[in-house]
């Protein structure tokens, strides 16, 4: 089975080979990595598979699933938890298999999360290039005790419960919104409803899917509510913030800071080398200006056991529809 590999990098080919090699050498499963992403411009390369295997970026609406069917592709395995990007609806009607990874090393996030954190506050990216230069003033970096301060979290699924657990431990208050609830966060912090939690956190970082219900979840209007001087973290989906929003917040220093790793609008940036080019995204190129903002290239869950868990877990998913057995990761179709 042919298996086309969109938006491939260098990892993802080391990642999914050391696995294939080791489990799944028997199967007859051939992966073709493409560097492109997967769109109506490129779909074409997926001639001749029966499955692809895209990412975050990757393009999934209906246009692009109807053809790939056409070429006679019948299974489509996400190798990331989100499936904003995929129209499931027109995968039904065309009857393909789709499955994701839903859950792979939710420390990686979390730690990249309290390492933005951490990095705002204490400035040490602005201290690392200051001590390069020969300058060891500290005026300017000055930050607070992460200790007895309070943080709120939104969303409390794998990642939000690692971050909770983390930021229990550095002595924070943590407060918690989640439309599901979970025992287990309540052994951590305590829930309480958005209003509140923005109102009353130093600090809020975001750990939800994007949906229709929480696109734009941090807005011009929730960001009135919000505590002033308070940090804004997201390393989620780019769609849960409303950047042009968070850019006036900032300018009206309602947000003393920002620490993205993901951006509204990255397909055209992340995973790319743009350094020899002339960036045309107002937005971003005016978010870029602030001291007070950090951005990260959609790198929170890159860590060695995140990247094997992927392509474990992806593997299993193909190996089920190749065997025509159940698949607990399913989105739609059958195995």
């Amino acid at each position: 089975m042919k298996i086309v590999m969109f938006s491939a990098q260098p990892y993802d080919e080391r990642s999914f080979d050391e696995v294939l090699q080791r489990d799944y050498v028997s199967r007859g499963f051939e992966l073709v990595y493409q560097k492109a992403a997967l769109s109506l411009q490129t779909v074409a390369l997926a001639q001749g598979g029966e499955a692809v295997c895209a990412f975050v970026n990757d393009q999934l609406d209906a246009p692009v699933l109807e053809t790939l069917h056409g070429y006679g592709v019948r299974a489509i395995l996400l190798r990331c938890a989100g499936f904003n990007h995929i129209d499931l609806e027109a995968a039904r009607r065309l009857g393909l298999f789709v499955a994701r990874v839903p859950a792979y090393s939710p420390e990686a996030v979390a730690e990249h999360a309290i390492a933005l954190i951490l990095t705002l506050n204490r400035h040490t990216h602005r201290a690392y290039n200051r001590v390069r230069e020969g300058n060891f003033m500290l005026d300017g970096l000055l930050g607070f005790n992460l200790h007895g301060k309070t943080v709120g979290v939104v969303g409390t699924g794998k990642i939000g419960l690692a971050t909770a657990r983390i930021l229990k431990g550095f002595g924070c208050r943590v407060l918690g919104y989640d439309p599901y609830p979970t025992d287990e966060f309540a052994a951590l912090g305590e829930y309480v409803a958005l209003d509140v939690l923005l109102a009353e956190s130093d600090v809020v970082s975001l750990h939800c899917p994007l949906s229709d219900a929480t696109r734009h979840l941090i807005s011009a209007a929730s960001l009135a509510r919000i505590k002033h001087g308070a940090m804004l973290v997201n390393t989620s989906r780019g769609g849960l913030i409303d950047t042009r929003a968070v850019i006036a917040a900032l300018k009206s220093r309602r947000l003393s800071a920002l620490a993205i790793d993901v951006y509204e609008q990255e397909s055209q940036l992340f995973f790319h080398d743009r350094s020899s080019d002339i960036i045309d995204d107002d937005v971003f190129t005016r978010l870029m200006t602030f001291p007070n903002v950090i951005v990260t290239g959609h790198q929170g869950f890159f860590t060695v056991e995140a990247l094997r868990e992927i392509a474990e877990t992806t593997l299993h998913n193909l190996d089920c529809y190749a065997g025509g057995r159940s698949c607990g990761n399913l989105l739609a179709g059958n195995a």
